[in-house]
């Protein structure tokens, strides 16, 4: 009976063991990949801040400290690192968890991830090309002649990025709700009665994260509605499916 225990224990450190050495071999993978892309990015730094500063050419930007700008090469190059390298990324993370899930859990799993990276991608596109414009002319309305412009390189970038991601972010809300939907945590009847306080909710955000003023408001809380609905179709979607699932089980 000892001996039996002792072997039981063998095996599940041995699992132990395993899962460590797997685990480690996907940080080192990702790590490698993570640099290259980082490395590789650099080079097209310079271009990426011409597109960026292009967005506002009737701006100049100064930098205020020595490594300012360079450190703003830096900061672009690790973010469109990550944003190139991350399918490689995801499949590693997904290679090390996807063992512990069921067929079911896997198939939703993968077809989110997939379906979160097009809207993420449409997010930040949208940002890029509509927002970006329209938020940065709102504050550059607010010039009085006494006070002369003279806005930093590194500040714009921050402000620039944080846009974007914001609204990658935002384009992430249906696909956390077919998630949520999918192990049971949400239900689309919960949704549907509370969809009064999710639009009021909605419209409390997009007037924190945009200026003060009306148009840029409802140009953000327009997607972000839109996207709840489609939320909630896929939902529905994605529960109606296991019910039959469960009715014929």
């Amino acid at each position: 009976m000892k001996r039996k225990k002792d072997i039981n224990k063998n095996e599940k450190n041995l699992t132990i063991v395993g899962h460590l050495t797997e685990l480690r071999k996907r940080l080192i993978y990702s790590s490698i990949v993570l640099l290259a892309a980082i490395a590789v990015s650099y080079n097209f730094s310079e271009m990426m801040v011409k597109h960026i500063v292009d967005i506002v050419p009737d701006i100049n930007f100064v930098f205020i400290a020595p490594a300012e700008l360079l450190m703003s090469y830096i900061k672009i190059s690790v973010i469109s690192g990550v944003v190139v390298s991350a399918p490689f990324l995801l499949l590693q993370i997904w290679l090390f968890v996807s063992p512990g899930l069921k067929k079911s859990e896997k198939r939703t799993i993968a077809v989110s991830l997939f379906i979160g990276g097009f809207f993420f991608i449409a997010g930040v596109i949208f940002s890029y090309l509509v927002i970006l414009p329209i938020m940065i002319q709102f504050f550059m309305g607010f010039q009085i002649e006494e006070i002369e412009e003279m806005i930093s390189f590194s500040s714009y970038l921050s402000f620039v990025i944080n846009t974007l991601l914001s609204f990658g972010i935002i384009f992430e809300i249906p696909i956390l709700m077919v998630i949520l939907t999918k192990f049971h945590i949400l239900k689309v009847s919960f949704l549907k009665k509370n969809r009064k306080y999710a639009i009021l909710i909605i419209f409390v955000v997009a007037a924190v994260l945009t200026p003060p003023e009306v148009i840029t408001q409802i140009m953000m809380a327009g997607p972000m509605l839109m996207l709840f609905e489609i939320g909630v179709i896929f939902s529905s979607m994605v529960e109606k499916k296991d019910k039959k699932k469960e009715e014929v089980q």
